[in-house]
């Protein structure tokens, strides 16, 4: 079911993206050759509870198992849900960090792919492209289009610079949920689908692979990488759909 929400409840929706959105700064800044991903996700902890909310992704359950961190951090060819661990940033690597809070009942979502160091000029253009697609997504969620508008624009754009869009893994509605209907899929055609609402709050996100869009999983039953072991790039925002068009959440 899709809920729409009011305008205080979407008021209260900023303030918990707001609080993403600034660890999320936080955690770019920290993020450095030497550093490992556990070392991001404990500060990104410390600082939620200082912020007076809670992670949204640490004890989420799916499939009977249960995710144990924060912070989600994929590395190079890990598309999204990457453990966080021991492993050490190295410099060229390209990192995705997704992160939610709970504050006041409400979700927050969003995500960034960073470069580690000095970055090959291949994965800068997919960074670089990712966040477009998401952008080219975002100006399409306007009361009476319709869900494929933005799914098209999204897959369009990474299809265009000769990348490719997961398939397995998708945006989502998001309120008193993590996860609330619609799926919102990053590929499509355009004028179909669902008929987009004024009130609806929408979490954009695609992931581009530089090669095939297949996808295999780790071990650990969370981390999804590339079928052919190409790097993944992932951007995300929280954005909820006004009488003024599209309100991004997520965005400082």
């Amino acid at each position: 079911m899709i809920t729409i929400k009011s305008a205080r409840e979407i008021e209260v929706m900023r303030r918990a993206n707001v609080i993403v959105a600034e660890i999320l700064q936080r955690l770019k800044e920290k993020a450095a050759p030497g550093v490992t991903t556990l070392e991001l996700d404990a500060l990104a902890e410390e600082l939620t509870y200082k912020k007076k909310a809670a992670p949204a992704f640490k004890g989420y359950q799916m499939a009977g198992r249960v995710y144990p961190r924060s912070l989600c951090v994929s590395v190079n060819e890990e598309i999204v849900h990457g453990i966080p661990s021991g492993r050490v940033l190295k410099n060229g690597d390209i990192v995705g960090i997704d992160f939610g809070v709970i504050y006041e009942g409400f979700y927050g979502d969003s995500a960034v792919t960073i470069g580690i160091g000095k970055i090959s000029e291949d994965a800068r253009r997919l960074v670089q492209v990712t966040e477009q697609a998401l952008y080219r997504g975002i100006e399409h969620l306007r009361d009476g289009k319709r869900l494929g508008d933005l799914s098209a624009a999204i897959q369009q754009t990474a299809e265009g610079a000769g990348f490719s869009v997961v398939r397995a893994f998708v945006g989502h509605g998001i309120g008193k949920h993590l996860h609330e209907d619609p799926p919102v899929p990053n590929y499509g055609e355009p004028e179909r689908g669902l008929r987009l609402k004024e009130g609806m709050v929408l979490a954009i996100e695609p992931m581009v692979n530089a090669g095939s869009w297949e996808v295999k999983m780790k071990e650990d039953g969370w981390t999804a990488v590339t079928g052919d072991g190409s790097l993944s790039a992932h951007f995300e925002h929280s954005v909820a759909i006004t009488a003024n068009g599209p309100y991004i959440l997520s965005q400082l």
